[in-house]
């Protein structure tokens, strides 16, 4: 088994891995709203098995996009696709770097290290001319993954309320500066506008340049900007994928002190007795 030592791998170590014992590469692409978005044609990197984070891998039940699943959910479905306690799991999207790292979030609070994210996905794996494939369905093998929730990694909103008046955390927000600031309306009608009081504006974006992460020594600076102090970190963004970004770059920075506000701007906008800054 190959043991992983960083949040993050490069295409180039991947394809030297590629075809390495009980490596799993997962595709945890969100399908776009817009169906003229779609690809027509998809491809991924062979023996890519997909990770649907929409259907499979949340709370159903939920009354928030993406949230958490229970452990016995996670754990069956993971089993389901084949993955088990000595696998080496690498994680990307389409996109670049984006939704792959709720996938490794996810990972990581179910208990499980061996992970990491594939840094600039399938855009980087492209231009390098590596090989990819047609998505194919092959017969997969049940594993035997044990889920073992961390409640470190994840926090409720009746937390970040206490935060309010504590302020012992940092609580920094992945969205837009627009949609921090309630410059543009939020995607969702029933959500209002702005920020949760005392947290910090840090777009996912600024912890990226062309789809790759910036650098361990760009991303503390960065984070030790926002957060003089070196308090632990809440993060937040719109529904708790792109939050899952800014745990990834504290990560890379060798900082664990995080937990993701699952529910996010949209479960805090939806609450009309929380309060509101714009």
């Amino acid at each position: 088994m190959i043991k992983i030592l960083t949040p993050l791998v490069s295409v180039n170590w991947l394809n030297q891995n590629l075809t390495a014992e009980n490596m799993v590469i997962l595709d945890a692409t969100i399908p776009k709203v817009t169906g003229g978005d779609v690809e027509k044609e998809k491809k991924q990197i062979p023996n890519t098995i997909f990770f649907d984070l929409k259907n499979v891998f949340l709370n159903k039940e939920g009354n928030y996009p993406n949230t958490i699943p229970s452990e016995a959910h996670f754990q069956e479905e993971v089993q389901k696709i084949g993955i088990n306690q000595n696998s080496t799991i690498v994680v990307y999207d389409d996109i670049g770097l984006y939704s792959s790292a709720r996938v490794w979030w996810l990972f990581k609070t179910f208990g499980f290290e061996n992970v990491a994210v594939l840094n600039g996905g399938l855009p980087a794996w492209k231009k390098e001319d590596y090989l990819v494939e047609a998505p194919i369905k092959n017969e997969i093998k049940r594993g035997d993954f044990e889920a073992k929730f961390d409640p470190s990694k994840y926090i409720h909103f009746h937390e970040v309320h206490i935060n309010l008046t504590s302020n012992k955390f940092c609580l920094a927000d992945a969205r837009s500066n627009d949609r921090f600031h309630a410059k543009v309306k939020e995607p969702r009608e029933e959500v209002r506008g702005g920020h949760i009081p005392n947290s910090i504006s840090l777009p996912y974006s600024e912890l990226q340049k062309d789809g790759f992460m910036k650098t361990k020594e760009e991303l503390k600076e960065i984070f030790t900007k926002i957060n003089p102090n070196n308090k632990n970190y809440i993060f937040s963004c719109g529904t708790g994928i792109t939050a899952c970004i800014l745990a990834l770059g504290l990560e890379i920075t060798e900082n664990k002190n995080y937990a993701v506000y699952d529910g996010s701007w949209t479960e805090w906008g939806s609450i009309i007795n929380l309060p509101v800054e714009k």
